[in-house]
């Protein structure tokens, strides 16, 4: 069974609100907590209901990020020292074939800014000469959907019954 990484294209949203913050002396903490809940756009097929048959998706996305506080009061476009930490509930990948069976999948990350792609791992630059369009991040909001892992899956669903390898470029 080939494995279909998370290829979400892109990560964005608006903040239509303040965000909540704790303010030290030292650093400033922005949290933020997301809880999407939309159609399952591979619930209604009956091809992929081995894979994903729940009609609706549901998650929890909680994220922290930490600067230093005086890098806040500078006049800047960005802050080069920003550390993250990330936690996901959510259920199967339907790659992994696990139909409606009871589970969830929990992700827990800590990260900080990388300036360059060179300051990354070896194994996601790797990852980033396969998926070029990762190399730059989106320097403004871009209208339409987001590609998710359901949509992904939806798209490459005969490649990946093929066994093809992902992800694609």
């Amino acid at each position: 069974m080939p494995v279909l990484p998370v290829v979400n294209d892109p990560v964005q949203g608006l903040f239509r609100r303040e965000v909540p913050a704790q303010v030290s002396e030292h650093t400033t903490t922005f949290q933020f907590d997301l809880f999407p809940y939309y159609d399952n756009p591979l619930g209604g097929e009956e091809r992929f209901r081995p894979y994903s048959p729940q009609p609706i998706y549901q998650v929890a996305e909680l994220f922290k990020l930490t600067v230093a506080t005086a890098d806040l009061q500078q006049d800047t476009e960005t802050i080069a020292d920003v550390h993250l930490c990330w936690s996901r509930i959510g259920p199967w990948l339907p790659w992994m074939k696990m139909g409606d069976r009871p589970g969830y999948l929990i992700y827990s990350a800590t990260g900080c800014k990388a300036l360059t792609v060179e300051d990354l791992p070896s194994l996601l630059q790797e990852q980033l000469e396969r998926l070029p369009r990762y190399r730059e991040a989106p320097t403004e909001y871009r209208e339409g959907a987001d590609m998710t892992s359901w949509l992904y899956f939806q798209e490459h669903f005969e490649a990946y019954l093929e066994g093809a390898v992902f992800p694609g470029t």
